[in-house]
């Protein structure tokens, strides 16, 4: 299993992180080491004094591919969720400047929470709405039609490069809203007003 996700796929989130609209999808991928179900607690990482939240959309793969087209992509949706990708921002600053890869702001241990799994035909998907809330209050809004790569562009993109196969998760970007995270807070995320995943900080 796979977990693909997407960078600077939306406007508002490119802007507040002082960066620049890309071109194409940016692309990185976690290791299967890196879930965390809903309902369990992220442990704050030794390694990072800035640990930060971005609450996405996650599409999770039914069917094996390479190469699909992009009027395809949606036969091959099983099921939609969202998550957190959690990042040691300190660290990819760091990786940013010295033009290193993220992985290791990105892909270490629990940092991509996982929420419940729903099933959604993709025009449900694209209208949908997404809110996540820290300790209660609402600190990102998402809307699936305000993003850069719409999601049969993205799995489009990702199969011409690698094979995908069923059960392969990506997480398609994070809104504008990011920040930090610290010992005790909670983070809940709705779907269309529906709490698919909850995980709180120690």
């Amino acid at each position: 299993m796979k977990i693909f996700c997407v960078g600077k796929n939306y406007v508002a989130h490119v802007e507040e992180m002082k960066s620049q609209v890309p071109q194409s999808p940016v692309i990185f991928m976690k290791p299967e080491t890196a879930q965390l179900s809903s309902g369990k607690t992220f442990y704050l990482p030794d390694f990072s004094n800035n640990i930060h939240y971005e609450a996405e959309l996650v599409i999770k793969i039914n069917k094996g591919g390479k190469s699909i087209r992009k009027k395809d992509a949606a036969g091959f949706i099983h099921g939609v969720t969202l998550g957190i990708d959690f990042t040691a921002r300190d660290i990819q600053q760091e990786c940013k400047a010295k033009g290193y890869p993220w992985e290791l702001a990105k892909s270490f241990d629990y940092s991509a929470a996982i929420g419940e799994f729903v099933y959604m035909s993709l025009d449900e998907i694209m209208q949908s709405r997404f809110v996540s809330k820290k300790n209660g209050i609402v600190v990102q809004k998402g809307d699936p039609s305000l993003m850069i790569f719409d999601i049969p562009s993205i799995i489009s993109f990702i199969s011409h490069r690698f094979t995908i196969k069923k059960g392969d998760l990506i997480f398609t970007g994070t809104p504008k809203g990011v920040g930090p995270v610290q010992s005790g807070d909670i983070l809940e995320l709705y779907l269309n007003d529906k709490k698919l995943l909850i995980t709180d900080i120690k």
